[in-house]
């Protein structure tokens, strides 16, 4: 497997791009081979069938990864990260705010599959007063590899991608054959506004990874192989384990990670999928996050940043299930915000199809720069798309967000020349 795992904003000269489909493949899956991503197929138990359950979480997989693979050959076309291409659609200071929320939100990621890693944790090894400290012992252990470099984080996605796979075969097995409780009545039919309200939830964790979209297919040389990679690494793995999560809920009565481990009899296998998970997705995460900071402030030493964005990580970490809790609402939040920066770049990079010189994402005194480095026309598509979203939440604000935002980009970008 290729590394690309450096924090480097500059752009990969096209005799670089070596990175196989099959290694962006396992990146995303990798990424999305989650606690968390059990977690959103839990939040639908008690309400539906596992059948019903099961539709919308495969309609969600499918639309959000879409969404991601679309731009994944952004990438592959100009050779940048993600933050550095957006400067095309939201100019030098819209892509710096949008830095700015990248690296805020994902320290609530980071602390979000600590905290479940230990709650799985602790209710097999130590009991629930250790939890804070597998909390912050999962972040530490994910830090000190990212740090290490990209052969180290190499060499652990080596041996934890095939070891979520087998983990995951064992979960699926134990779901398979644990006893389901009986339903106190039939389940209720799935009405409209539960259906888009359930598709914000599930699309939109899926596109909670849109900001990942160039990191790593800037590594591959065809647009079209790296979107197929994203899409399957994305849409497979969530209509996998989303499902997963909705049994482990159902089977215990309970969506506490620990309890669904422990009431399907996983023991150690539970343990060991969940922590190799937590790490290879805080290894995106904090890469994710470092490459933010990088563009924030380019002067940062990549040590230096990777500690500070692991540390403060694993420090709110310690907010125990108060991260739980939330969950809900951290992913529809975020969706809110996500999902118009996706309807701005596809238009920008592919409806309009606006030329764009690599040189001029990084000079100060392009076009980029003009308005104050704002982006009159992907400012105000990014904020008419998250009204959109959380006013049409009573009937799913995943479709008409990006609608809007594509419509009031293409709009304005043509009427002001973007």
């Amino acid at each position: 497997m290729l590394a690309v795992n450096s924090v480097e904003l500059g752009a990969v000269p096209p005799e670089q791009r070596r990175q196989t489909p099959f290694d962006l493949f396992l990146i995303f899956a990798g990424a999305n081979v989650v606690a968390t991503t059990l977690q959103v197929g839990a939040g639908l138990a008690g309400r539906w069938s596992f059948g019903q359950a099961t539709t919308v979480i495969v309609i969600g997989a499918v639309v959000g990864a879409a969404l991601v693979a679309a731009l994944a050959p952004i990438g592959t076309r100009l050779g940048v990260p993600s933050i550095v291409a957006s400067r095309a659609a939201l100019g030098f200071s819209g892509a710096q705010f949008l830095a700015l929320l990248l690296f805020v939100t994902n320290f609530a990621w980071i602390a979000i599959n600590n905290v479940i890693a230990a709650s799985i944790c602790a209710r097999l090894y130590g009991g629930e007063q250790l939890m804070p400290v597998w909390a912050v012992g999962a972040g530490i252990v994910a830090t000190v590899i990212v740090a290490g470099g990209p052969r180290l984080v190499g060499l652990a996605d080596r041996f934890a991608v095939p070891a979520l796979a087998v983990s995951g075969a064992v979960m699926t097995y134990a779901c398979l054959g644990a006893t389901w409780p009986a339903p106190d009545a039939a389940p209720a039919s799935i009405t409209a506004r539960g259906f888009f309200g359930a598709l914000d939830v599930t699309a939109g964790y899926q596109s909670t990874w849109l900001l990942m979209f160039a990191d790593y297919s800037r590594y591959n040389r065809s647009g079209r192989s790296a979107a197929v990679a994203v899409f399957l690494g994305l849409a497979l793995t969530a209509a996998w384990f989303m499902p997963l999560g909705f049994a482990a809920a159902t089977i215990a009565g309970s969506d506490d990670p620990g309890a669904m481990v422990s009431a399907i009899g996983l023991g150690m296998w539970g343990a060991l999928w969940v922590m190799m998970a937590t790490l290879t997705t805080n290894f995106v995460n904090i890469y994710m996050s470092a490459l933010a900071l990088k563009s924030l402030r380019p002067s940062t030493p990549d040590a230096a940043g990777v500690w500070l964005i692991g540390g403060v990580g694993a420090a709110l970490s310690v907010l125990s299930t108060a991260w739980l809790n939330q969950f809900a609402d951290i992913t529809l939040l975020l969706a809110g915000l996500m999902v118009p920066i996706g309807g701005i770049l596809l238009a920008h990079y592919f409806l309009l199809a606006r030329e764009v010189r690599v040189e001029d994402l990084y000079d100060r005194t392009s076009r980029y720069a003009r308005t104050g480095g704002w982006s009159i026309a992907g400012v105000a598509a990014w904020a008419a798309g998250a009204v959109a979203f959380y006013v049409s939440s009573d009937i799913g604000g995943t479709l008409p967000a990006l609608a809007v935002a594509i419509a009031v980009y293409s709009a304005l970008a043509r009427t002001r020349g973007d």
